[in-house]
């Protein structure tokens, strides 16, 4: 009798468990044919807007991305704002997590939930008051710059501007990913003893050094997370590089894919699907460079 029963649990135990991996089998499948059709239409030499095999393999879609598009413009772009947008939300949230996770003022969470008000409200209730406070700052460094430079004005305002430039979409991008990666790294400061810190005041060692020695090593796996999720989300934004960029020389890729989509004349697939296949790589890359962070992040950060 045990033995029977036993058996029956086994057989009901294989029942769910190829229940459970068929269901993931299924959706993997869904999730993967996208990106299947576009891997094959980047290759195709006559890419269509339905799944087929190519009759012609080609790197031509790729050749065209780079030498008749402006794709290594658009690429450039992408990597220079989103990775300087990364960079200022790693910097500010490892500080401002630090600061956040060792206080004990009362509006700590207060300030902690009212931040994340930024990630509730959705993107197209920013954009008003958000345009109207660049392009007020963006007029003023103008009427600063135009006197003493002149003609140049316009050359500097692309790397400086609010509106047009550089300095304004990669401040937009850094405020929007700056709340997630504050509660990240207060959360991770949290999981980190203050005794390590208090070890090195007794060897004496200096706030500078603490900070590189210490602070650093052990917050790396969380500014790790921080910096991946403040990258990802960076990078997929279409809206705001829409909203704030308009000249040619400016634009992303997310832009460079949406005009190419938007020609008057017939689509080309095998373009779009090259450069999707670009656009996809820089995020994959950082996933696979910061995976392993994550791990240590996400269960339990440091253990001493």
């Amino acid at each position: 009798m045990p033995t029977a029963l036993s058996s029956a649990r086994r057989r009901q135990r294989h029942g769910h468990s190829f229940l459970s991996y068929s269901t993931l089998l299924l959706i993997s499948v869904f999730c993967i044919v996208p990106f299947f059709w576009i891997f094959l239409s980047s290759f195709d030499g006559d890419a269509q807007l339905f799944l087929h095999w190519p009759q012609q393999w080609t790197f031509d879609n790729y050749t065209r991305v780079f030498t008749v598009e402006d794709g290594g413009l658009w690429l450039f772009n992408s990597l220079f704002i989103v990775g300087c947008a990364t960079i200022l939300v790693v910097v500010l949230a490892g500080f401002g997590g630090y600061a956040l996770s060792r206080s004990r003022a009362w509006w700590k969470l207060p300030f902690l939930y009212g931040i994340l008000l930024i990630r509730v409200l959705p993107p197209t209730a920013l954009v008003v008051p958000l345009y109207t406070i660049l392009l007020t700052l963006n007029n003023w460094e103008s009427a600063i710059l135009r006197p003493i430079f002149g003609g140049l004005t316009r050359d500097i305002m692309r790397w400086t501007g609010f509106i047009d430039g550089y300095l304004g979409i990669i401040l937009v991008l850094a405020a929007m990913q700056l709340p997630l990666a504050l509660w990240i790294m207060k959360t991770f400061f949290d999981s980190v003893s203050p005794e390590y810190e208090e070890a090195a005041i007794i060897d004496g060692a200096s706030l500078v050094q603490r900070i590189r020695y210490v602070l650093i090593p052990l917050a790396l796996p969380g500014l790790a997370a921080a910096g991946l999720f403040s990258f990802i989300f960076a990078w997929g934004d279409f809206l705001m590089p829409l909203i704030f960029l308009s000249s040619p020389e400016l634009q992303t890729l997310p832009l460079g894919l949406f005009r190419a989509f938007l020609r008057v004349n017939e689509i080309d697939y095998g373009l779009l699907a090259a450069i999707s296949i670009i656009y996809l790589l820089p995020p994959a890359a950082a996933f696979v460079f910061a995976r392993r962070f994550l791990v240590a992040t996400f269960t339990g950060g440091v253990k001493g």
